[in-house]
């Protein structure tokens, strides 16, 4: 987890936008290319890929505007992605239920039913699936967990080293393979690795973002597309802590 970045950012009003139907969203901030050379060690992944100390990820569907969230209590902090980004919103007090509060945004939810405010309005949410967090002791030497379907695959990132391990055909095949660091973006939450090795191109691009696994349901708060042998692969990720 990158320590460069402590806390995700937060506009208020960018946000408001974001978390309701039919608003435009802001241009996406430039990419911060990185110089792509192989290093010796794993890089450090921006904190809005990792669940913190949250042992749950809860999807919630949210109307009028229909949008889907997902959402992780970490201690006295909520973290919350949208299709859009990420924000924390720490704990505030409330009579009942749990409420969760950044500026003129705020998270209030009891049971299985949550309400979101923002200045622009109002968002009655209903939870669906959740799903554990992946964990390090069920993934050992792993910091970045990615899945898709249609032939089942995962990508591993090591925590040691740049390496990535590709499982594809619903586990049959496995090849390991080194990565550079193309793009690392802490304030959006994007990364982008390639390959170090040209005889075999690839590209995996990491986005944060509420993303949800096509055939489960089950909530993750990062969106991965994968690239390689002129074929392209969509799914969601994790970021693994110790």
């Amino acid at each position: 987890m990158s320590a460069n970045v402590t806390s995700l950012r937060f506009a208020t009003a960018v946000a408001a936008g974001l978390l309701l139907a039919g608003c435009a969203t802001s241009a996406p901030a430039p990419e911060q290319p990185v110089k792509t050379t192989v290093q010796s060690s794993a890089p450090l992944l921006p904190s809005v890929l990792f669940p913190g100390s949250a042992e749950r990820f809860q999807a919630w569907n949210c109307q009028p505007a229909n949008q889907d969230l997902v959402t992780a209590v970490n201690g006295e902090e909520l973290r919350l992605w949208s299709l859009h980004g990420a924000w924390r919103l720490p704990q505030a007090v409330v009579a009942s239920g749990a409420r969760y509060q950044n500026g003129d945004i705020s998270f209030w939810n009891r049971g299985d039913q949550a309400q979101i405010e923002t200045p622009r309005g109002q968002l009655q949410c209903q939870q669906g699936v959740d799903r554990e967090v992946a964990t390090r002791s069920r993934h050992p030497g792993v910091m970045l967990l990615a899945r898709g379907n249609e032939p089942g695959w995962t990508i591993e990132l090591a925590n040691d080293a740049p390496v990535m391990t590709w499982t594809t055909n619903y586990g049959s095949d496995t090849t390991t393979m080194p990565y550079m660091v193309s793009v690392m973006d802490n304030d959006a939450g994007r990364v982008v690795i390639e390959n170090a090795n040209a005889e075999q191109f690839f590209r995996v691009r990491i986005e944060s973002g509420a993303c949800f696994d096509d055939m489960s349901g089950e909530p993750y708060p990062a969106r991965v597309t994968f690239t390689i042998g002129g074929e392209q692969y969509k799914g969601c990720a994790q970021g693994i802590a110790p």
